[in-house]
């Protein structure tokens, strides 16, 4: 389905650290998860430095290469394989190419020349520009290109190429050597400045490699494309508006998309004959895609030249990459001046989302008490924000028995040298495995989702609503802070007309006179339970819906939640909000403190600059009652020869005191009862903040592996009421 213009909106990055790369063109850039990693290029001379640019931090660096650093160079092939980076060719100096070959080993920064087996016949790919340089498995393919067939730098007599070349790689590094393949059907024609992607197709898992546009003498536009299996050139018919012709454009792949941005186009399409001037080309920020499974081309901005305040000047020789369904721009010249006899270049970044984020994890627990949460859930890469809900239930009986679920978090220790060997179960003595029901609930995500109860039993034994994460840091009310730029930049709230502008108003950690106190909020809640003792849907359904309740937006992946913020009446469908629904002014809202011994539902969907995507599974917490401890905390797990050593500090607000601390493991069963949940066996119960696990425990823990692999604890203390609630910890281990 074709996107909708409207809908996409560039954000330029305006706030930044670190030192700035100079404005340049014909640089080239990769990405390493989150680094973009820019090399060469130039405007008055070429550029030798390599530039890292950390979306996560938008902090600019320059590592500390050494070994083999190649020239500076322009318009060469530039690819990524894991963490290693390969350089082919370009211009070193005018009239100057070079087909020398460089592998970068970005872990390290270390770079060395690397000599790969030439053709049967003795010789090399020619020095060259211009050309593409496309990574597929473990292979280079290279195409096409502009070489100088004057030996002399000054007499530059160009040769557009259409040659191609395989390049094998070796594992981890260094590669084997040149090759020509055998290829059938009629090859692109010669040219330069062209563009390269590989794609395959989901269906039949075929690999192709699609070459677009470039120059020859005058711009193109055609499209070819090759069958790596079988390598066979075809020229595929597509559909839609074709680009304008173009050269030093940029083409990347998103999903089955291939978008393409800017680059040299034609002044005009009135006359057919090849141009002769240089008047007659501009650069253009024009954007469109191809559907590379219907094979149709979508425009998603024709060439403009109005002043558009929130989309990229045009440019051509700038450099484009992908992190997730994010597109990335930078730099590249927007045009010649003749009077500085020098190219104009832009020195700016933008990066666009081509769709809305997908959905988070399931909101896991990290800290529960009488009136909060600390909850947290995995981090997304390239997202604005997060949008949080809650939805609430009446308040639960204070009948003793019934504490608090267990709190999550995770420790790290430095001491871990190997996964623990799982072993035969000896013993089902004291497994206790959480229950389970299934409950139809609305939402976006999914329609009908699973959810674990947290319960304790008289044991103090706990069960898991949801796979803990490991946790960094603490959150605070600071999360709820300053969107970036792009987030203020949000649609215009209908009702009162007001802007989210930037900092979030009225956060989970401050207080409103417009708000309930405590005591009458809870008293307005339980009202609403029907007197026949159903305490079930009445406070959280409407017409047959769940209502959802605005926490806040967050731009870490961790809250403090406090309250949830109330909407009028006329407006309470509006907290049901689809993945496009509107951001909340929480200025004009009312706040709703959390009640003791209450179960509340939690989801969460990213926010990107698409909109809202779709919401997590739903989780589901209770606050502490009153009277029971808090949780242990600072927990640090050693490991010796043949035992690990836990301790722990006393809950940091204790209520009475405490008579007893239990340690809980989580172990492998195959009964059916515990399948997808995890079941845990007592380990230590007694009054000291510390105990051993033998290395005979060890043998039948469980390794989690729902995010980091990972050996299961909880500890859980004791005062004269009864059991708090657990913190979980998940000792990390070695992949194996």
């Amino acid at each position: 389905m074709a996107a909708d213009p409207v809908q996409l909106n560039w954000r330029h990055v305006t706030s930044f650290t670190g030192p700035v790369p100079s404005a340049r063109h014909g640089h080239r850039a990769v990405v390493i998860r989150e680094l973009i990693i820019i090399f060469g290029g130039g405007n008055e001379g070429i550029a030798e430095e390599l530039h890292v640019y950390n979306t996560a931090t938008n902090q600019w660096f320059l590592p500390a290469v050494r070994g083999d650093i190649p020239p500076g160079c322009a318009a060469h092939g530039f690819v990524c394989d894991g963490t290693r980076v390969l350089v082919f060719g370009g211009m070193v100096e005018y009239g100057r190419y070079s087909n020398d070959l460089y592998e970068l080993q970005a872990s390290r920064w270390l770079w060395k020349k690397l000599k790969p087996y030439p053709l049967p016949s003795g010789s090399l790919p020619c020095p060259r520009l211009g050309h593409s340089f496309t990574l597929h498995g473990n292979k280079c393919y290279l195409f096409g290109g502009l070489a100088n067939e004057s030996e002399d730098n000054n007499n530059n007599i160009p040769r557009y190429l259409n040659d191609f070349y395989e390049l094998e790689l070796r594992q981890g590094s260094g590669v084997v050597g040149w090759c020509i393949p055998q290829t059938k059907g009629a090859p692109p024609t010669p040219r330069e400045s062209h563009s390269a992607v590989v794609y395959s197709k989901k269906d039949r898992g075929k690999s192709k490699l699609y070459i677009f546009g470039g120059m020859s003498g005058s711009r193109l536009c055609d499209l070819w494309e090759l069958d790596i299996e079988t390598m066979t050139w075809s020229s595929p018919e597509a559909k839609g508006i074709f680009p304008l012709p173009r050269s030093l454009h940029t083409a990347n792949v998103i999903g089955n998309r291939m978008y393409v941005f800017g680059g040299w186009v034609p002044q005009t399409l009135e006359d057919d004959s090849p141009p002769t001037q240089e008047r007659q080309w501009k650069c253009t920020n024009s954007f469109a895609f191809l559907d590379l499974d219907s094979m149709e081309w979508m425009t998603l901005m024709a060439d403009s030249s109005e002043d558009r305040k929130h989309w990229p000047w045009p440019r051509a020789g700038h450099c484009a990459v992908t992190i997730g369904k994010r597109l990335y721009i930078w730099s590249g010249r927007d045009g010649y001046k003749k009077a500085w006899n020098c190219q104009v270049c832009c020195k700016d970044l933008w990066y666009i989302d081509t769709e809305k984020p997908p959905p988070p994890s399931q909101v896991q627990l990290v800290l529960a008490t009488t009136n909060s949460f600390h909850v947290k859930w995995n981090d997304l890469p390239t997202v604005e924000g997060y949008l949080l809900q809650l939805s609430p239930e009446s308040p639960a009986s204070t009948d003793a028995g019934k504490p608090a679920p267990l709190s999550e978090i995770s420790a790290l220790s430095s001491t871990i040298t190997s996964t623990a060997r799982a072993g035969p179960l000896h013993s089902q003595s004291g497994l206790v495995c959480p229950q389970r029901f299934e409950e139809g609930v609305d939402s976006p995500a999914s329609p009908e989702v699973r959810v674990d109860i947290c319960q304790q039993n008289s044991s103090g034994l706990t069960s898991q609503t949801s796979p803990s994460m490991y946790v960094q840091h603490s959150a605070s009310d600071h999360d709820i802070v300053d969107m970036k730029e792009s987030l203020a930049e949000k649609k215009t709230l209908s009702s009162g007309n007001t802007e989210l502008n930037g900092k979030l108003k009225g956060s989970a950690g401050s207080k409103s006179s417009a708000a309930l106190s405590t005591s009458e909020q809870c008293t307005s809640l339980a009202k609403s339970t029907s007197t026949n003792g159903q305490t079930g849907e009445q406070t959280a359904l409407k017409n047959g819906r769940r209502q959802w309740y605005d926490v806040g937006i967050f731009q870490s992946n961790s809250a403090e939640v406090t309250h949830f913020f109330l909407l009028p009446d006329s407006n309470q469908s509006s907290t049901n909000k689809a993945a496009d629904s509107d951001l909340s002014d929480y200025t004009m809202l009312k706040k709703h403190d959390l009640c003791p011994g209450s179960v509340y539902r939690f989801r969460v969907a990213a926010i990107n600059g698409r909109g809202i995507g779709p919401f997590s599974k739903i989780s589901q917490f209770k606050t502490c009652i009153p009277g029971f401890p808090g949780a242990p905390s600072s927990v640090k797990v050693t490991k010796s020869t043949d035992c690990v050593h836990i301790s722990w500090e006393s809950p940091s607000s204790p209520t009475g005191n405490i008579l007893e601390y239990s340690a809980y493991l989580a172990i492998r069963t195959s009964l059916p009862e515990a399948q997808n949940q995890l079941a845990f066996v007592k380990i230590y119960s007694g009054s000291e903040t510390s105990c051993t696990v033998t290395a005979s425990q060890l043998a039948n823990a469980h390794v989690d592996c729902s995010s980091r692999p990972a050996v299961v604890f909880r500890i859980s203390a004791k005062n004269e009421k009864g059991y708090g609630p657990a913190i979980q910890v998940r000792w990390l281990q070695e992949k194996t």
